[in-house]
């Protein structure tokens, strides 16, 4: 007999695998195959364990600690999420001081030593004189123009203008100019007396983000506009825009009043800031 035939009956002999009980040698069970049934089950068994490895290896971190490879994706959107929690810290920390800085400017307590001096975009209201020039029909047009009070041309010139001068302000309300802006007594702001329940008109295009009642400045209206320039509107009696409304320059948007606890009679108290400076209003409008 070959080997190959002798191999092939010894996988076909039967085998009888009995369970005993060790002590009263009891048969608790008993399996019967043979040696290629036993064979082909083994391997079986070998390569479903192999496969099962295999998948909990590729769909678990198992694989970075065993390979020491890691996803690029992964890395990628975690990069990409560590970057945007960090953009979000700096944004709500800005946002946090500049809502600081907002509500000391409405309620006047600010410190003066960190604040900036006044800028004034090198821009002085006797250094700028208008063209000499001007026809006839330009000098009534100006006039006219300054009748509306919407543009202050004061500070105009034949030439460009760059910063504050590029703006366009319309006089919040008309009368007279009792306190000025002074920087010395940390009164950022012109005090205009005019009569009560007088329309206060926005000054520039702009949001609204602030609209509330303050004890030191009664009620008091925030506009935001372009380039960072932020106007404020104090002692009114009554406001007309909530936060988030847009407004036009020339939009009413509050009533003079007298309200809060630093009010001397009724009267507008206006002022102007750019890029987190006072300014000074007279310097730019027509009251």
């Amino acid at each position: 007999m070959s080997k190959r035939k002798k191999l092939s009956a010894r996988l076909k002999e039967k085998y009888k695998l009995v369970i005993l009980n060790d002590d009263t040698f009891e048969e608790k069970a008993s399996f019967r195959a043979s040696l290629w049934y036993l064979l082909i089950a083994t391997s079986a068994f070998a390569i479903v364990l192999v496969f099962l490895t295999i998948v909990i290896i590729k769909i678990t971190p198992l694989r970075e600690y065993i390979t020491g490879v890691t996803d690029i994706d992964n890395k990628r959107d975690i990069i990409s999420t560590y970057a945007k929690v960090d953009s979000l810290e700096r944004l709500v920390k800005a946002n946090d001081l500049y809502l600081e800085n907002l509500n000391q400017i409405i309620s006047g307590k600010l410190d003066q030593d960190k604040l900036s001096k006044p800028k004034d975009n090198n821009i002085k209201s006797d250094s700028i004189k208008l063209s000499q020039k001007l026809s006839n029909d330009e000098k009534e047009l100006r006039k006219l123009i300054e009748s509306e009070g919407r543009f202050d041309l004061s500070e105009g010139s034949t030439g460009a203008k760059s910063g504050i001068a590029t703006f366009s302000f319309f006089s919040p309300v008309k009368g007279k100019i009792s306190s000025k802006f002074d920087n010395n007594q940390q009164h950022y702001a012109v005090d205009v007396v005019t009569r009560k329940n007088e329309n206060i008109k926005a000054t520039l295009d702009g949001t609204v983000v602030f609209s509330n009642f303050t004890p030191e400045t009664g009620y008091v209206i925030a506009i935001q506009h372009a380039n960072n320039m932020l106007s404020f509107y104090k002692h009114c009696s009554a406001l007309l825009k909530k936060v988030g409304s847009f407004v036009r320059a020339g939009e009413v948007i509050a009533v003079v009043g007298d309200s809060g606890e630093y009010t001397t009679g009724p009267h507008l108290h206006f002022e102007l800031w750019l890029n987190g400076s006072p300014v000074n209003p007279e310097n730019y409008i027509t009251f």
